[in-house]
């Protein structure tokens, strides 16, 4: 399992709100244990944070790099940790 940690680029909202429902879909159609994006204090989105359950980080980099929003240029960094799920 893997923790996929996105941070936008400065000003790239409209980048996010035109790319969601690819996004959305993508995620609908993966190994999704967990997503959802962070806000700013403004409750503006600011990043994402993607639990995904798969084997290797090769397979995880390679589902970070085809996530719409990645495709469209949305982020300024992308983290990948290997996550184990203790609690919950």
């Amino acid at each position: 399992m893997f923790a996929i940690i996105c941070t936008d680029k400065d000003g790239a909202l409209e980048t996010r709100k035109a790319n969601r429902d690819q996004h959305l879909a993508y995620l609908d159609a993966s190994p999704i244990v967990l997503a959802g994006p962070f806000l700013g204090g403004d409750i503006a989105m600011t990043g994402s944070l993607i639990i995904v359950d798969l084997a290797t980080r090769a397979e995880a980099e390679a589902w970070a790099a085809n996530d719409p929003y990645a495709k469209a240029g949305l982020f300024q960094k992308v983290r990948i940790e290997e996550f184990k799920k203790v609690i919950g």
